[in-house]
């Protein structure tokens, strides 16, 4: 913005002082820097409200889970208690049934009453027999859905963690660069320290970093159901650049970009599964006291998630 008003002004004060060519030229310069910059914050409030979608999405999901195995546990648990009463009937009963022939002989009365007894409590356990047929049903149909989204599960593990090696594999030229790739929360995380992608200061991608970059997006390429989140990240030394950007986080945000524009040259990434978001200073992974930290705080981390759609369509499915 700083760039935009200089320019303004120049063109105020060269207006009668320079030619209607030159005037022309950078009126034009600037009329597109204007239009340039309110693209890229449109861009970025877009990317936001991708982002906290797919979290909100990720959180419903994770919940709707959570509590199918507590259903499921709440039936096991009245199947239980049922077929305990089920037995104490049956036991009840077959007492009964044994002690009416006597009972005949003795009393024809008490006889009536045990028959009577006895028919009650074969219509109770008829009842209950039913009612635990339905409720084994229910616990077992609850415990295959219950299956299903654990195998939904452990698939996409599995995927995530072949596409863990594929990117180690991938990567392989660059380890003890400041790259690294891990593993954690059903995420990977594939972590470049900026001294492998930028200059001090500078958001253009380096012929070492673009390498990289374009390397894992030949990864990305072949895997067409994985989310990608394009983080940038500064350690807490204030901003001191040329005015274009005002501060760490807009030096993330703009880094983050630039990871994305390099991935979206790749024609078999779709664009829709990429994201890119800066976060300044305010996700060290590192102490920002020490030089060493500092460095390890001024990274770009790419975090690739498994898209859900196979398990949300289970959750819902009645």
């Amino acid at each position: 913005m700083k760039k935009l008003s200089f320019l303004f002004l120049a063109l105020v004060v060269l207006t009668s002082c320079v030619s209607p060519k030159v005037y022309k030229d950078l009126e034009k310069k600037y009329a597109d820097l204007k239009q340039e910059n309110r693209k890229l914050s449109d861009e970025i409030d877009v990317l936001t409200q991708a982002k906290n979608a797919s979290d909100n999405e990720l959180k419903q999901l994770q919940t709707a889970y959570e509590e199918a195995i507590a259903q499921r546990d709440k039936l096991q648990m009245q199947y239980n208690a049922l077929s305990s009463n089920y037995d104490n009937l049956k036991a009840s009963y077959d007492a009964l049934e044994k002690n009416s022939s006597a009972a005949i002989a003795a009393n024809s009365q008490k006889n009536r009453e045990l028959l009577a007894n006895l028919e009650a409590k074969e219509q109770a356990l008829a009842a209950e027999r039913t009612r635990l047929e339905n409720l084994k049903k229910a616990l077992e149909e609850r415990s295959n859905r219950v299956a299903e989204l654990e195998a939904v599960i452990a698939k996409k593990d599995a995927a995530m963690n072949a596409l863990k090696d594929a990117i180690s594999n991938a990567l392989t030229d660059f380890e003890g660069k400041g790259l690294t790739v891990e593993q954690r929360n059903g995420k990977v995380y594939v972590s470049m320290e900026n001294k492998l992608l930028f200059d001090s200061g500078s958001w253009a991608v380096n012929s070492q970093g673009r390498r990289a970059v374009e390397q894992l997006g030949n990864v990305l390429a072949d895997n067409p159901d994985i989310a990608v989140l394009i983080e940038g990240h500064t350690d807490n030394v204030p901003y001191k650049g040329n005015g274009i950007l005002t501060s760490n986080w807009d030096l993330s945000t703009k880094r983050a970009t630039s990871i994305v524009n390099i991935l979206r040259e790749n024609p078999y990434i779709n664009p829709e599964n990429l994201t890119a978001a800066g976060r300044g200073e305010y996700a060290p992974v590192a102490t920002n006291e020490t030089a060493e930290g500092r460095a390890k705080n001024r990274r770009i981390e790419v975090i690739l998630e498994p898209k859900l759609d196979e398990l949300t369509k289970l959750l819902n499915e009645k």
